[in-house]
């Protein structure tokens, strides 16, 4: 019997991607329920289509498109502007090592979604030898440029607990 479905590779490829949108729906829908004006601006929106065309393609261009954090988000009053990377991560791990060399946006704020927290770190801070893992304390609840209601993220993570409890 022939076997039209995916490959192994292609479906965990494709896995990948599934998790990383409910990560990053849950962030903006997150910000958008505190107030903050949140706009999609990673490579998938800002130039559709251009995930398929630049798999396999390496160049400073290609990169740059790649490397791009998911959303551009506005303070409701303050009216400050950061940009958001959204990382899912399983093991509720992240470090300076799982960003890509050169990484050209300085100011970046990740936000690093796993089964049972909703944490945050700056590029300088990872720069610094932080990072996020299951017992540090890096709560997104804890940003104060941010002013978040600590019981909407709680909400949030309820969230996630159930869309990835059995990843």
């Amino acid at each position: 019997m022939e076997n039209n479905g995916l490959s192994k590779t292609e479906g965990r490829y494709k896995e990948g991607i599934i998790k990383g949108r409910i990560a990053e729906t849950l962030v903006e829908e997150l910000f958008l329920s505190l107030k903050y004006n949140v706009f999609r601006y990673g490579m998938e929106n800002t130039v559709p289509g251009v995930t398929k065309l630049l798999r396999g393609i390496r160049s400073d261009v290609a990169d740059n498109i790649r490397k791009m954090p998911d959303f551009v988000i506005q303070h409701p009053s303050r009216k400050d502007v950061y940009f958001i990377e959204v990382k899912f991560r399983k093991s509720g791990e992240f470090s300076i090592k799982d960003l890509p060399e050169n990484y050209p946006y300085k100011n970046c704020y990740f936000i690093v979604i796993s089964k049972k927290h909703i944490k945050c770190v700056t590029y300088d801070e990872l720069l610094k030898g932080e990072l996020v893992s299951p017992g540090s304390r890096n709560y997104l609840g804890n940003r104060k440029e941010f002013e978040l209601d600590k019981q909407i993220i709680i909400d949030f993570c309820s969230f996630a607990v159930k869309f990835f409890e059995n990843v």
